[in-house]
C-alpha cells in the first residue's frame, strides 16, 4: 500500500507542476512514469500475501473484520485488505512458583481455599490453542492479547471455584485426578467461547500446610508401624504353628514306636548295641545283667 500511496503522489506532484509550470513538462514525464510503475508495483505487493504454516490470516477491509480467513500459502486477495496474522500454534502458559518458570517473572502459583478452609498452593500449566475458524472474533471481541485477558483470568477462577469442593488432603491424595478431569471441561466451556482450544491441562504440584504435612507424616509412620507389627505377630503365628506341628510329629512317632516295639525286637537291637561297644577298642569286658546274655570278653 505504500508504493501505491507513494506513486498516486508522483502522479498527482507531476500533474500540478505541469500546470504551474509548462517549462518542466519534459521532466513530469519520467515523474509520471515513475508514479505509475510505482503504483503498479504497490497493487501487484498488495494483491498477493503469504502465510506462514501455523498462522491463520484475518482480513479487515478499512478496520471491519471480516468473518472467514486465510490460511498457509499464498493468497490472491484485494489490494484493499490489511492482513492480520495470528498464531495458531499450541501455546504453554504455566503458573509455578519457582521463580522464572511460568509465564509472569516470581512466585506466580495459585494460592485457593479447599472444603475445610485450609489454603493450598497449586502450580499448573495449560496447553491451548487458538481456533482457526474463531480467529476473526477473537480479534475483534479480544484483540492480540488474550493470553492476559482470557486465559489467565479464567484459568485461575475456576480453579478456585473448584478447589472448594474438596478437602485438602483429598485434593492433595484421592481426588486430584477428579479436580484436574472437573477444571479442564469448564476452563475448556470457556475457552471455546472465546474462540480457544484447551488441549491438555496439567496440575504439576499441590503444596499443602505444614500442618497438614506433619500430620500426614505421622500418619504414614504409624500406618508402617502397625504394618510393622501384623509383620511380627504373624511370623510369631506361624513359628507357633510349626512348633505344634513338630511336637505331633514326635508325639506320633513315639507313639508308633511304642506300639511296634516287642521283646524280641529290644532284645535284636540289644545284641547290635553290644556288638558295637565290643569293636570299640576302648571296650575290654562286658558283664550283661541277663543270664542269658553271654558275657563278651575283648579278645585283645
Amino acid at each position: 500500500m505504500f508504493l501505491i500511496f507513494l506513486g498516486i503522489i508522483a502522479l498527482i506532484a507531476s500533474f500540478t507542476v505541469s500546470k504551474a509550470n509548462p517549462q518542466f513538462s519534459h521532466f513530469n514525464k519520467y515523474v509520471r512514469t515513475v508514479g505509475v510503475v510505482l503504483v503498479l508495483i504497490g497493487v501487484m505487493t498488495a494483491c498477493f500475501v503469504q502465510i506462514d504454516a501455523g498462522y491463520v490470516g484475518v482480513k479487515k477491509l478499512f478496520g471491519k473484520i471480516q468473518p472467514n480467513v486465510l490460511y498457509s500459502g499464498l493468497h490472491l486477495i484485494n489490494p484493499l485488505l490489511e492482513i492480520e496474522k495470528m498464531d495458531i500454534k499450541t501455546k504453554n502458559y504455566t503458573m509455578s512458583g519457582v521463580n522464572d518458570e511460568g509465564r509472569k517473572v516470581g512466585d506466580d502459583a495459585m494460592k485457593v481455599l479447599t472444603a475445610d478452609g485450609l489454603e493450598v498452593i497449586v502450580d499448573l500449566s495449560i496447553l491451548y490453542r487458538v481456533i482457526p475458524t474463531s480467529a476473526p472474533m477473537l480479534l475483534a471481541e479480544t484483540g492480540n492479547d488474550y493470553e492476559d485477558k482470557v486465559v489467565r483470568p479464567i484459568t485461575r477462577t475456576r480453579i478456585r471455584d473448584n478447589a472448594v469442593n474438596h478437602d485438602a488432603i483429598a485434593l492433595y491424595s484421592t481426588k486430584r485426578n477428579e479436580f484436574q478431569q472437573t477444571i479442564f471441561e469448564t476452563i475448556n466451556q470457556d475457552f471455546k467461547k472465546r474462540g480457544l482450544l484447551l488441549e491438555q491441562l496439567l496440575v504439576r504440584n499441590i503444596t499443602l500446610p505444614q500442618s497438614v504435612k506433619s500430620a500426614i507424616e505421622q500418619k504414614i509412620n504409624a500406618e508402617q508401624e502397625a504394618q510393622k507389627m501384623q509383620f511380627v505377630l504373624q511370623k510369631e503365628k506361624q513359628e507357633a504353628e510349626r512348633k505344634r506341628v513338630e511336637a505331633q510329629g514326635i508325639a506320633d512317632y513315639q507313639r508308633i514306636i511304642n506300639l511296634s516295639l516287642t521283646d524280641k525286637q529290644l532284645q535284636y537291637e540289644s545284641i547290635k548295641a553290644q556288638l558295637k561297644l565290643a569293636e570299640s577298642p576302648n571296650a575290654k569286658v562286658l558283664i550283661m545283667g541277663n543270664s542269658r546274655t553271654p558275657i563278651i570278653i575283648d579278645s585283645k
